[in-house]
């Protein structure tokens, strides 16, 4: 069982930063995939980021050039730099690991971190 919890999400202007934190209760990255999820309200969640165990990552077409996901292996976490972000990048922004084997998926989810970006 693994635990995420998110944090770093806020009010920020149109074109500012924010960098999102998801931390895992245990070292996870060697065998599951990471990823950031956001969901708009009365939209469906959609994928923003994900990175692999070795190192790929994709992006959402919305947010290529701007948004990067990285981590810290050593310190169990996820991050999602946000740069030029613009209001439609308000949502609920949501920590995912993910692992497929043959007799089921693991998933994970963190509680969620509000981000709004206005004036």
């Amino acid at each position: 069982q693994v635990q995420l919890v998110e944090s770093g999400g806020g009010l920020v202007q149109p074109g500012g930063s924010l960098r999102l934190s998801c931390a895992a209760s245990r070292s996870i990255f060697s065998i599951y995939t990471m990823a950031w999820y956001r969901q708009a309200p009365g939209k469906q969640r959609e994928l923003v980021a994900r990175t692999s165990s070795v190192g790929g990552t994709n992006y959402a077409d919305s947010v290529k050039g701007r948004f990067t996901i990285s981590r810290d292996n050593a310190k169990n976490t996820e991050y999602l730099q946000m740069n030029s972000l613009k209001p439609e990048d308000t949502a609920i922004y949501y920590c995912n690991a993910h692992r497929a084997t043959f007799n089921r998926d693991y998933d994970y989810w963190g509680q969620g971190t509000q981000v709004t970006v206005s004036s």
